[in-house]
């Protein structure tokens, strides 16, 4: 059985996810606590994403979208043949791991986006002076910053902003979760050590050499 490796990750991609991984724990924990922490830290997201996607157009090949990203048919096939236990080898990301990363990338920009609007709505970030708002067109109606919520009390935008935030806060964990047990099982299936590899950026040469 052949141990060769090939690099596969090249630095930017790998120092992305690791700092990713450190600001999104940092943010996450001093939600409540630090909120100078944890507003740049947030800052600090949103310059990662931007690079993220800049770099899955202009980046080395398996850091590219058109490396990945695949239709949902192929993504549900890769999963069927995981959960036989034969999942096809891939040296870039798999189907699934690909479609976990559109969902990470959409899920912390709407974070991030949440984030801002809800510290405008305080009156701080860049996003202060914007009227820009995805809040339904039926809010316009009322009062100010006043809108109704479920209970029938007002409540002002900024707790409905800080409220999207914390919902968005706690998919993006759950996705990080399922990101975890589908490195560890891919790992395990595919016999490669799919943390390392983000570390040192090498893979194993797979047995089909694709």
């Amino acid at each position: 059985m052949t141990t060769d490796t090939i690099q596969v990750w090249d630095r930017g991609v790998r120092i992305f996810h690791w700092s990713l991984v450190f600001f999104f724990t940092l943010s996450y924990l001093t939600g409540d606590e630090i909120e100078t922490v944890h507003v740049y830290s947030g800052y600090t997201i949103i310059a990662l994403l931007v690079f993220r996607i800049v770099w899955g157009f202009v980046g080395p090949q398996h850091a590219r979208f058109s490396d990945f990203v695949r239709p949902p048919a192929a993504v549900i096939d890769y999963l069927k043949r995981l959960k036989a236990g034969n999942p096809p080898h891939y040296l870039g990301h798999n189907p699934a791991g690909g479609a976990m990363i559109l969902a990470l990338l959409l899920s912390l920009s709407l974070t991030t986006f949440s984030g801002l609007k809800a510290y405008a709505a305080e009156g701080h970030g860049p996003l202060a002076s914007n009227e820009f708002s995805l809040v339904s067109p039926a809010y316009a109606d009322h009062d100010d910053d006043d809108e109704v919520g479920e209970d029938g009390k007002k409540k002002k935008k900024d707790e409905f902003w800080a409220e999207v935030h914390e919902v968005m806060g706690n998919i993006t964990l759950s996705l990080v979760i399922l990101h975890i047990l589908g490195v560890i099982v891919s790992s395990r299936l595919e016999g490669q050590n799919l943390a390392r590899a983000m570390v040192t950026g090498e893979k194993k040469l797979p047995p089909e050499g694709r």
